[in-house]
């Protein structure tokens, strides 16, 4: 065959099902535990019913990036249809992913030798990962060679901006991710933090008091950073808040020329490190 590009990622990007089906895109789990059970996280574990869950639970969850045998599996499978494979993960400084994923590309090199396979790390996650991931889909699936995938993918990468709400600090400091002091300064504050990724790490962008506050602060936030006149698309997540959700999309429509906006749940691996009430917005300018 001539050459022929797919496209694996992770289950962190918050894609939606039909985008997935549309471009083809494979997605290996990370692993959510929950007591003695471990689930695969958007396979058998959807994240209306796990936010049910993490309100409910008396031990918090923990997580774990998939193992390099899950990526060895996917590269298998692929290879019956395509024999360059572009691999998009998550942040390696927050995940172990990236690592799998590469390692698993050694470990098929012998068996596989008539397939090419590179790992990409997108230096974000959510659904700015998943934008990076679209993109290279997108232009897989037009039949672009590998070259060009992966320049979609980079393009992207250079020009997605992630804001989050957290709703609460209480499972970020179970976690162990923020100090016990910062969390109880948070809660009796009510301080509602926006948090952003750079450079593959998560750091605070700003904070307000109040959810809607904190809202609108993000959407300033966003008028700074887009381009005007030039195509806007957006993803705006949510943990278990549908509605919240929903008046960021319409203010997003009002504000801005989208070419594309979508609302999407914020994947339970992630949702088991902030909670649920998490809103947020990945978006980018361009073509």
């Amino acid at each position: 065959m001539g050459e022929k590009v797919a496209i694996i990622t992770d289950t962190i990007g918050c894609i939606p099902e039909e985008i997935l089906k549309k471009y083809n895109i494979h997605e290996v789990p990370l692993g959510i535990t929950f007591g003695d059970k471990v689930y695969k996280d958007r396979v058998d574990l959807k994240a209306d019913e796990f936010y049910k869950m993490l309100k409910e639970a008396e031990r918090l969850p923990t997580t774990s990036g998939p193992p390099p045998e899950s990526f060895v599996d996917a590269y298998n499978e692929i290879s019956r249809v395509a024999n360059r494979i572009l691999c998009i993960t998550l942040s390696k400084k927050l995940s172990s992913t990236y690592n799998s994923a590469k390692l698993a590309g050694d470990m098929i090199k012998e068996k596989l030798s008539n397939i090419t396979v590179e790992i990409l790390d997108s230096q974000t996650a959510a659904a700015a990962e998943g934008f990076v991931v679209i993109a290279a889909a997108k232009a897989a699936s037009m039949g672009k060679s590998f070259n060009e995938v992966m320049e979609a993918a980079k393009n992207t990468l250079s020009r997605v901006h992630l804001l989050a709400i957290i709703d609460t600090f209480h499972y970020l400091s179970k976690g162990g991710r923020v100090p016990k002091a910062v969390d109880w300064a948070g809660s009796l504050l009510k301080i509602k933090p926006i948090l952003t990724i750079r450079t593959g790490e998560a750091c605070l962008a700003t904070n307000s008091r109040t959810t809607l506050n904190a809202m609108n602060r993000m959407l300033e936030l966003m008028k700074e950073r887009v381009i005007d006149g030039s195509p806007l698309h957006v993803a705006v997540m949510h943990a278990a808040e549908p509605e919240r959700a929903l008046y960021l999309k319409k203010q997003i429509s009002d504000m801005f020329s989208c070419n594309e906006l979508w609302v999407t749940d914020f994947t339970p691996v992630m949702g088991a490190h902030t909670g649920p009430g998490l809103v947020g917005v990945a978006f980018y300018n361009g073509d």
